[in-house]
């Protein structure tokens, strides 16, 4: 069974597991993660070993990812296909990434972008594990396989257009002549729970001021979620989301969060609502990055308080 679409249900997945082979071979990846204060201690790694999709994969978005200060930045594209071939993951793989039946949709997303990115043809979702679960469909616990390295190269880049930088968003941030005539009527999405980004309550990282960027719109990623399976809303239901917050879909939209995770969920749902995508950014250093840089005084933290 081929997948057509992008998202992928339980269902879909199952039936095209079946028909995985060597000529055509379906991998599942597991992007379990969670946030440094989650209140239970949980970590992705423990969640992938407790309960995963039989022969799944293990990818740690806190390992694969940049060298850098701030959180989960892009990793080079050397490094990101070094770390894919030791997942046994080749080219023509079909990928489809999960995230934790506890969660829902979280950071699956992030990382099946990070495949987008660098150009994977065959890159789906599920829609989602805890659906999987739900509906009795194979699992598997207890230590994984190491599977077998594989070749993997990184076939093209889309980084320079789709992932943007703090100087881009900076010169947003303060009206810019020539940024804004590079994204013109451009709107910032914030994926982080209205609290943080109203400055009333802590960020997960300590020492972190709260708050949020000038000019940008919460959309808790949340928001985009069923409350009851945290798999994506209907379509319908997305857009009436986001035109309700001011959003217009046909202009150039940017991503945003605490460290490029669930803006990565934000850059999903527009992708369903058909947003094409080069009118799709994520800000890659998302607030950890930004308030981390941000001069006292300068205006770019700002609150609702």
């Amino acid at each position: 069974m081929s997948l057509n679409s992008y998202l992928v249900s339980p269902a879909q997945l199952n039936e095209a597991l079946k028909t995985s082979s060597a000529s055509s071979k379906v991998i599942p990846l597991c992007a379990a993660w969670f946030l440094p204060n989650d209140p239970e201690g949980r970590t992705g790694h423990t969640s992938y070993l407790a309960k995963r999709i039989p022969n799944a994969r293990f990818f740690d978005i806190d390992a694969i990812k940049a060298d850098s200060p701030y959180p989960h930045m892009l990793a080079s594209p050397n490094d990101f296909a070094a770390a894919v071939g030791k997942l046994g993951i080749s080219n023509d793989d079909v990928v489809v990434v999960y995230d934790t039946a506890e969660l829902g949709i979280f950071s699956g997303p992030r990382v099946a972008w990070n495949f987008r990115i660098f150009g994977h043809k065959k890159i789906h979702l599920l829609n989602n594990f805890r659906l999987w679960v739900e509906q009795g469909l194979p699992t598997e616990r207890g230590p994984a396989k190491t599977p077998e390295a594989v070749e993997y190269s990184v076939l093209s880049i889309s980084k320079p257009r789709a992932v943007l930088t703090y100087e881009t968003m900076k010169g947003l941030a303060q009206d810019d002549k020539a940024t804004k005539e590079k994204f013109p009527n451009v709107s910032t999405i914030d994926a982080r729970p209205k609290g943080r980004f109203d400055g009333t309550a802590p960020e997960p990282r300590p020492g972190l001021p709260s708050g949020h960027m000038p000019g940008s719109t919460s959309v808790p990623f949340s928001d985009v979620l069923d409350p009851d399976t945290k798999a994506f809303l209907p379509t319908e239901k997305l857009k009436e989301l986001l035109e309700s917050k001011g959003i217009d879909l046909k202009s150039p939209i940017i991503s945003s969060c605490g460290t490029g995770v669930s803006a990565a969920v934000l850059d999903t749902a527009l992708m369903e609502l058909g947003v094409p995508a080069d009118q799709r950014y994520l800000y890659d250093g998302s607030w950890t990055e930004w308030a981390m840089r941000a001069k006292e005084g300068d205006g770019l933290v700002q609150t609702s308080t």
